[in-house]
């Protein structure tokens, strides 16, 4: 279970970019991150993993109070947070299996990472996992060779290689067309599904979110505003959390039926 407790991040510009955001996740459920451009989504994924360093409050993970851990038992436990980027984070002059396997790199030491020397079990498991993905048949090409949602798989790839207990994915449909956006947010509810994950995933798109999560999550000015199931996230609600706007249309589902018709 993630637990956060009061977080805050205020910024030196004494911007407050989190108001005591409270929030628990339970192993398993995948959980969407919505609200408008600057409402804190990024900075709140980016402050349980202490990429950005909480200002007070507490972030615990399945026990493990994250925001009192020193820096060598921080790198231990982000083992345990597998990210997923907007921009997919990819080395484009290596391999596709290579970037998977940089996943182990908190796993292995210093000398077998440098040679790019992964214990036999890690390479097999990033066989499954590209195979699972879809992406097998691409495992030595370079990622400068790869789609946008080609590389997404990549990333989503080298997050679970890690053997997370949690995935935080940051706009994994933000550079992607529609069509493959629907097919990544898919991918990652079903591999969450697969492995009893919890994840929170900050995206712009209410559509999808409403599509494929269990919960929704929405900020406002650093502050929850919205904490339910996405059918209760009405019209009303999306115009408190984003501003005016024809919500009625703009949150209208595509079904499986009418995405294989636009294939």
């Amino acid at each position: 279970m993630l637990k956060l407790d009061k977080l805050v991040k205020t910024y030196n510009t004494g911007d407050q970019a989190l108001k005591s955001v409270v929030l628990e996740i339970p192993q398993g459920q995948v959980l969407a991150l919505i609200g408008p451009s600057g409402a804190g989504k990024s900075t709140l994924i980016r402050c349980i993993n202490r990429l950005v360093e909480p200002t007070s409050g507490t972030v615990h993970l399945d026990g493990v109070e994250l925001t009192r851990l020193g820096s060598g038992a921080l790198r231990r436990d982000r083992r345990r947070m597998g990210m997923i980027f907007q921009e997919y984070a990819l080395v484009e002059r290596l391999t596709v299996m290579e970037n998977v396997l940089s996943g182990r790199l908190g796993y292995v030491g210093f000398w077998r990472s440098f040679l790019r020397k992964f214990p036999q079990s890690d390479v097999d498991n990033a066989y499954r996992l590209l195979d699972r993905v879809g992406l097998l048949h691409m495992a030595d090409k370079r990622a400068d060779e790869l789609s946008g949602g080609q590389r997404q798989r990549v990333g989503i790839c080298r997050a679970l290689i890690q053997d997370p207990a949690l995935l935080l994915v940051d706009e994994p449909t933000a550079s992607l067309d529609p069509k493959t956006s629907r097919q990544i947010m898919r991918l990652i509810v079903e591999l969450c599904s697969e492995r009893g994950l919890a994840a929170i995933i900050n995206i712009h798109d209410v559509a999808l979110a409403k599509m494929f999560v269990q919960r929704v999550v929405g900020l406002e000015s650093g502050a929850i505003v919205f904490d339910g199931a996405p059918d209760d996230l009405t019209p009303d609600m999306l115009t408190h959390i984003y501003g005016e706007e024809d919500w009625e249309a703009t949150i209208e589902k595509v079904t499986d039926a009418e995405e294989e018709a636009a294939q």
